[in-house]
């Protein structure tokens, strides 16, 4: 009876939620990994997203997709330069004047996107979907440069989408990012690691 209701489930899920969602974990989990091969699968994921979060109403984070291809890009750029003497790219710290600004620049774009997705569109939870695209611009740039403190960015708001998205009944993409949460607690982990090993080989 278990095994026929989620056999179900699984068969009124949408394939192309399915594909974004399974590169989507891969890209996040070989992120946390530190492996560079995550940004191709970020890349398919995203382009994806774009698609599904149309269909939604979500237009905040749909917009937002087209930003992570870029970055995606980027990242992958930014990763492979690393010196050839050296095995992976070293993890930076966040610095005051980083935060200063993250926090402006989160608290100006939530406000003016919030705004403007209330007055002129039918979005579903205009000032959240800002709000959270505002952390995820943030979160995405230090992720591209390495900075440590991208995955306490990601923690926070990755327990948010996971509300709105089942709220949204997008229900593959809300485990997803459940799972993002885990991945993304444990990359901080891994990655405060290799930061104090940088710092006792130095």
């Amino acid at each position: 009876m278990l095994m026929n209701t989620f056999s179900e489930w699984i068969s009124a899920q949408n394939p192309l939620e399915v594909i974004g969602v399974i590169t989507g974990i891969l890209c996040v989990y070989l992120a946390a990994k530190n492996v560079i091969w995550n940004w191709p699968f970020a890349i398919i994921s995203v382009a994806i997203y774009i698609f599904i979060f149309w269909k939604a109403k979500l237009y905040a984070d749909m917009g937002l997709q087209f930003y992570f291809l870029a970055m995606n890009t980027y990242g992958w750029y930014f990763w492979s330069r690393k010196p050839k003497s050296e095995e992976k790219v070293s993890v930076l710290r966040i610095t005051s004047k980083e935060i200063i600004l993250s926090v402006i620049g989160i608290i100006l774009f939530t406000v003016i996107l919030g705004f403007m997705l209330k007055k002129g569109t039918d979005a579903a939870f205009p000032f959240i979907d800002s709000f959270c695209t505002a952390c995820s611009l943030i979160g995405q740039v230090f992720l591209a440069r390495k900075v440590l403190e991208n995955w306490l960015i990601w923690v926070f708001v990755d327990v948010i989408y996971v509300v709105v998205y089942t709220t949204k009944n997008l229900h593959l993409t809300a485990g997803m990012y459940a799972l993002y949460f885990v991945i993304a607690a444990l990359g901080y982990r891994d990655w405060r690691r290799d930061y104090r090993l940088q710092e006792a080989e130095s």
